[in-house]
């Protein structure tokens, strides 16, 4: 099945609340399909609020990328998910996964309990269990999962609508296919494709800010595209023909830029 194509934004608001507001509009007047925040705290508003402000701004949907299940019980975080697809009239979709390398320190620094990654990954589907049961027969949240291993990708194959691959910078493109080839041979699911860095700029919250973008470059990643709008259009392409993804996520910085692109290929 060939899935048509999709693009999201991830946009933290890093800006006066003005000029962040005003940055939604654009990314909407655009034709992006989905407005996305981080789940970091301290950095920036929590998710759920600003969310819900972006959705009364715009006709965007609008989306956690992604919820990190040991930050939160699981009921606390369905319920979120639950009451922002209530308030947008069902244009969220929760992201969700284990959470980023590295989130060990910052849990500490939170007092939080530092779960094993097993734990985690069982968090995720107590947090899906109790969605769909606050959801219930009348509404259906979107969940998207990020996922690396076998066991969060069996979980994704059974529980989630979309999956993301939670790929390292250093991942090539034939080792991301592989792992995209056993996601689907268990299931024909939707594919989102986290991209931090568009040339050479690298997207606040998707990506190390020492990243090396020739590098990535270099390694064939599916973690960089290009500049070119012609160009990155026909990498974008390419990426659904050859391996599947029909979601593509980028940093709000790349937003403009690639504009044109998610005008010639949204919904084909």
């Amino acid at each position: 099945m060939t899935r048509p194509f999709r693009f999201g934004v991830v946009t933290p608001l890093m800006a006066d609340l003005s000029a962040w507001r005003d940055q939604v509009r654009r990314i909407a007047d655009s034709g992006y399909s989905t407005l996305l925040m981080p789940d970091v705290p301290h950095w920036q508003p929590a998710p759920a609020p600003t969310l819900a402000f972006a959705a009364a701004q715009t006709d965007l949907r609008v989306g956690t990328w992604v919820y990190a299940s040991p930050l939160r019980p699981a009921w606390s975080t369905a319920w979120e998910a639950h009451s922002l697809s209530v308030l947008t009239g069902g244009r969220f979709e929760m992201g969700i996964g284990t959470g980023r390398p590295g989130i060990e320190e910052e849990l500490g620094a939170l007092g939080v309990t530092v779960l094993p990654p097993a734990d985690r990954l069982d968090r995720v589907r107590q947090t899906v269990t109790a969605l769909r049961e606050l959801d219930g027969p009348d509404l259906h949240t979107p969940v998207v999962m990020a996922v690396r291993g076998p066991r969060a990708q069996a979980l994704a194959a059974e529980v989630a609508d979309t999956a993301t691959i939670a790929a390292m910078p250093h991942d090539t493109r034939a080792e991301v296919a592989g792992r995209v080839r056993n996601l689907r041979a268990v299931r024909d699911m939707e594919l989102a494709l986290h991209v931090p860095v568009v040339g050479d700029e690298v997207a606040p919250f998707m990506a190390p800010p020492d990243i090396d973008p020739a590098a990535l470059r270099a390694a064939d990643s599916l973690a960089v595209l290009p500049s070119d709008p012609v160009a990155a259009a026909e990498e974008i392409q390419r990426r659904r023909d050859e391996i599947g993804y029909s979601y593509f996520v980028i940093g709000a910085g790349a937003a403009e830029r690639l504009a044109p692109v998610v005008a010639a290929l949204s919904g084909r």
